[in-house]
């Protein structure tokens, strides 16, 4: 009986698990490959994967994962909060910078009045804040 595209197409699926699993080279694999699309009838396609264990592509065994490793560290939120702030922080002393030069005389620190306030808040909600873990 003649295989249709997707028969090959399955057949390669296959061929890839297995050379992904090492049972066949690259090199072989390369070689079934060049067979299995010149293949035309289902004997030609068996005789691909005769010498390999069969395998179910729909009914893979989930892999077992390592037990998670505890994340440590800061909530993404707040060190997005705290990114917002660097940056912030940043662009107001590069103003007072270019002021203060542009004047020829000290201007007064005023990017420690954003800093400060926003930073406190920052840090309470950083010390005290939820650890994250919903209940």
């Amino acid at each position: 009986m003649r295989a249709s595209d997707v028969d090959r197409d399955q057949v390669a699926a296959v061929l890839r698990e297995h050379t992904a699993e090492g049972r066949i080279t690259m090199d072989e694999f390369n070689e079934r490959l060049e067979q299995l699309y010149r293949s035309r009838t289902y004997g030609e396609l068996a005789r691909l994967t005769a010498d390999l264990p069969d395998v179910d592509l729909r009914n893979r065994p989930a892999k077992i994962s390592p037990q998670p490793v505890a994340k440590r560290g800061m909530h993404p939120g707040m060190m997005a909060a705290w990114s917002a702030w660097a940056a912030a922080s940043a662009i107001n002393w590069v103003v007072w910078f270019i002021v203060s030069l542009a004047s020829d005389d000290f201007a007064y620190p005023w990017p420690l009045w954003v800093m400060g306030p926003w930073g406190a808040i920052l840090l309470v909600s950083t010390i005290f804040g939820r650890s994250g873990k919903e209940e």
